[in-house]
């Protein structure tokens, strides 16, 4: 589904993605791990647009999006939940998902609300908060929101930065809950996420990012077992 080969990306003259080649293939969560500064949110946005490629490509069911802006690229079926949920604080729960259908609106408003019933179902909170302002809500649900406005637009592949942070544990079990379900109805993830023990738990395969190269890449289960992995990023001494 996705392809991305030998890509290079960064801000000004700082090259931030040195040759970074991977691949999703449909119905997996791949999840990519490492660092703060490893260049892992960058790869996203570069992926959905939004930070211009310098050399490479990146290949979306075999069109090349390199090229196309992130609201088309959007149209296509490639969905981002951005780091730090993003929310459009002074607008309702219902309107930010609106919002996040626009997509599906330039066909028909049925679509519109097939999909906000089915994000409903998938977040029965954010039902309940329908006509609540998205600023009041608290982090959790801003991150449900934000995972329910991607899905909107009826992804094929939801790209996911950072969706564990700053959240209680028990809302991360949730949330990881709800990845593993939309896997499991035919979507395709693509997860970034420091809390690696959490996302290559439930992940099919896993990259590892340092300095914005890919020093390791592998079966999720087999990179909880790697020595390295488990030192740098799974808080364990190994012998």
């Amino acid at each position: 589904m996705l392809k991305v080969r030998n890509l290079e990306a960064g801000y000004g003259k700082l090259r931030v993605l040195k040759r970074i080649s991977m691949h999703v293939d449909p119905g997996e969560i791949v999840t990519i791990i490492g660092a703060n500064g490893a260049g892992k949110t960058t790869l996203l946005h570069t992926i959905n647009g939004l930070v211009k490629v310098s050399s490479g490509e990146i290949l979306f069911k075999d069109n090349n999006l390199g090229r196309i802006a992130p609201e088309k690229i959007v149209a296509s079926g490639c969905s981002l939940v951005p780091e730090g949920r993003q929310v459009f604080s002074t607008m309702t729960v219902e309107e930010n998902l609106i919002l996040g259908g626009y997509v599906l609106a330039k066909k028909t408003m049925g679509g519109i609300d097939a999909e906000i019933a089915r994000v409903y179902e998938l977040f029965p909170v954010l039902k309940e908060r329908d006509r609540q302002l998205a600023g009041t809500l608290s982090g959790g649900e801003q991150q449900m929101l934000a995972m329910g406005r991607a899905l909107m637009a009826k992804p094929s592949l939801i790209m996911m930065d950072e969706p564990s942070t700053g959240l209680a544990p028990l809302i991360v079990k949730n949330i990881f809950k709800v990845i593993l379900r939309l896997r499991d109805e035919g979507n395709t993830v693509l997860l970034v996420e420091q809390n690696a023990k959490a996302a290559l738990g439930i992940a099919d395969r896993g990259y590892v990012l340092e300095t914005g190269k890919i020093i390791l890449q592998g079966a999720a289960q087999d990179l909880l077992q790697n020595r390295d992995v488990q030192r740098a990023y799974l808080g364990r001494e190994t012998d």
